[in-house]
């Protein structure tokens, strides 16, 4: 694919990420501890991600503004809907896995 245009990268791009942010809304079954654990980044990941692409670029958004963009609704909101009690094996594993700042 090295015949494609800087623009032509960049939308693939927007669009895979477009793709990607929809599947994880639509599987709110998913538990952020899981994400973590089996692929080492989770919804707020993407989140952070996205926050720090604007904040490159000039712009200023809230972390709840960018969570809501990953989201689709207020963070609280889908924490109140859809988060469950993580399994201790769960905690567990994020804790000897988890990234130490």
């Amino acid at each position: 694919m090295d015949d494609i245009s800087e623009r032509q990268r960049l939308e693939y791009e927007a669009a895979a990420f477009r793709r990607l942010r929809d599947h994880l809304r639509a599987r709110t079954d998913v538990q952020n501890i899981d994400l973590m654990n089996l692929a080492g980044f989770c919804r707020n990941c993407l989140s952070n991600w996205y926050r720090d692409a604007a904040t490159a670029d000039g712009r200023e958004i809230s972390k709840d503004e960018a969570r809501e963009i990953v989201y689709g609704m207020p963070y609280e909101v889908w924490r109140e809907t859809y988060q469950t009690e993580a399994a201790p094996e769960s905690q567990a594993r994020f804790e000897t896995s988890r990234p130490h700042d």
